[in-house]
């Protein structure tokens, strides 16, 4: 890890906040990207995670549509 903002790649579950730093988006957008069920996310307790995957799913999805555009 080089800096206090890298994130861990072995964590299966992410903060929002952490899957934004991995996706390159602001915290808020990835927020809505959750909200409106675009990124796959689960509850843990009170807490809203999201699984590590979900990132990668979410990346292959933009590429299907970007493809089939």
């Amino acid at each position: 890890m080089n800096g206090p903002h890298d994130v861990d790649p072995t964590l299966v579950l992410l903060t929002v906040e952490e899957a934004a730093r991995r996706l390159r988006i602001g915290r808020t957008t990835c927020f809505r990207l959750v909200s409106d069920g675009e990124i796959e996310s689960v509850t843990v307790g009170r807490l809203r995670r999201v699984p590590a995957d979900a990132v990668s799913a979410y990346v292959a999805k933009l590429r299907g549509l970007a493809v089939a555009a």
